[in-house]
């Protein structure tokens, strides 16, 4: 970003959009036994709250017409481009797994549909892997100028 300029984007959707306080709560539960989806639902929550809808806001209001978004989670892609917004490449946020975060990141991929970085987003769309990577990272194009965009969508 220091070298091109660009976009940060922070949205405070701590666990999904359920809060810091609600996600140690899921944290207990996970410690119990529970998935990350199941612990969401048995606290009475949906198993993803979170709204992308100002993260779009801001890039249209800033004229940002197409990106290289940074992320694995479907939900992030279809809000973007159905906002109109190009995506001209994913860029996986896939970190190496742990024997504390495989569970967590089977889960994602099996019952929120995440991607991993070897899964095309859909036709057209050049997927690869970055290191360092950092979820929801945007990298966007606005007004012929590369700019880079951090966002936690």
């Amino acid at each position: 970003m220091a070298e091109r300029g660009g976009i940060l984007l922070y949205e405070q959707q701590e666990g999904r959009g359920i809060g810091l306080l609600e996600k140690l709560r899921a944290y207990e539960l996970q410690d119990r036994g529970f998935d990350t989806v199941e612990a969401n639902l048995q606290l009475g929550h949906a198993i993803d709250s979170r709204d992308y809808a100002l993260a779009v806001a801001i890039l249209q209001s800033l004229e940002v017409h197409s990106i290289r978004l940074m992320s694995n989670n479907p939900d992030k892609i279809m809000a973007v481009s159905s906002a109109g917004i190009r995506i001209v490449e994913r860029v996986g946020a896939d970190v190496p797994a742990s024997p504390h975060s495989a569970h967590y990141i089977a889960t994602k991929r099996e019952k929120l549909g995440h991607l991993s970085n070897a899964a095309a987003v859909s036709p057209g769309f050049e997927s690869r892997e970055a290191e360092g990577a950092f979820p929801g990272k945007l990298c966007s194009e606005a007004n012929g100028s590369r700019a880079e965009a951090r966002a936690n969508l």
